[in-house]
């Protein structure tokens, strides 16, 4: 039953859910580099909703938006998902975004087809049987004037000069065939390598993608950029089958990952290199994909170190 008009106690747990979902956004925010924004009036300033994209471990990213109903029926909707589409794959490189809907919202349905979605699917979204929605790249409008954006761009060999870690242990490296790269004024700031291979999780095969060489250029620290590079990275892994998302790196990036999901591996990891097989010295760090189960004995990359 709604609380009755005046009462304190539910004006206070209104008051309280507000602030938890705003504190979710701005975690959410801290976390990848995207979120939620708000919608306002031009003209007025007024609040009429909100629409942004947030990322689900289960699914990837989703497009949503919520509005007030005096603001329903004016095109804003849509005006709005076109914007965050063109963050999401202008600005940001994403391989595809999602929309849920249930399927007696013929209103949201349209939205999402005139905004160019398709139909991928039924699945189960917050206990609710759901039509999934994709769009992919090729939808998204220009965002000629943005400044900073990610974009996919030819890999290299690892070596000394990547994220520090190839000259000090002395490995071999593996190639990693994908590098997403963090541009601003023409010039890349920021960068991740990643390769998708078969590795195995306590004997069992699993399709994995590994990611490596997190670097970010010393004028631009502190801008989360390291974040926003992984978090799309896992997108593009994700896109290309992946499983399971493994990333051998410096020990400084174990707080920023966990803050992202991951979860620090506490079984030995193995690889490859010209004498046999060797153990990994430093943090490895996982990301589950497809619900699957934590290896308990041990993780063989099945190659090179990346």
């Amino acid at each position: 039953m709604p609380p009755l008009s005046g009462d304190p106690s539910g004006e206070k747990g209104a008051e309280s859910a507000a602030e938890a979902m705003c504190d979710d956004h701005v975690v959410h925010w801290n976390r990848h580099g995207y979120g939620d924004f708000a919608v306002r009036d031009a003209t007025t300033h007024a609040f009429l909703g909100r629409v942004g994209l947030r990322h689900r471990a289960q699914y990837g990213v989703d497009l949503g938006f919520a509005l007030h109903p005096r603001a329903q029926g004016r095109g804003i909707a849509q005006e709005a998902g076109r914007a965050c589409l063109g963050l999401a794959f202008r600005r940001l490189s994403l391989p595809a975004v999602f929309a849920f809907v249930l399927p007696g919202n013929a209103a949201s349905i349209a939205v999402l087809r005139r905004l160019g979605g398709r139909e991928d699917g039924v699945v189960e979204s917050s206990g609710l049987r759901c039509l999934r929605y994709r769009f992919d790249p090729a939808v998204a409008v220009d965002d000629e004037c943005a400044d900073f954006r990610l974009v996919q761009t030819q890999s290299r060999r690892p070596g000394a000069s990547d994220d520090g870690l190839a000259e000090p242990l002395g490995l071999v490296w593996g190639d990693r065939p994908h590098a997403l790269a963090a541009v601003s004024g023409g010039r890349p700031v920021a960068s991740v390598g990643w390769l998708l291979r078969d590795m195995a999780f306590d004997g069992v095969p699993r399709r994995a993608a590994g990611l490596g060489g997190v670097v970010v250029h010393p004028g631009h620290r502190g801008r989360g950029l390291a974040r926003t590079v992984i978090s799309v990275a896992v997108e593009h892994a994700r896109a290309a089958g992946a499983e399971t998302v493994v990333l051998l790196g410096r020990p400084d990036l174990v707080p920023l990952c966990t803050r992202l999901g991951w979860s620090r591996l506490s079984v030995p990891v193995t690889f490859r290199q010209p004498e046999g097989a060797r153990t990994w010295p430093l943090a490895a760090m996982v990301y589950d994909l497809a619900g699957l189960p934590r290896p308990t004995a041990g993780v063989d990359l099945r190659g090179l170190p990346f």
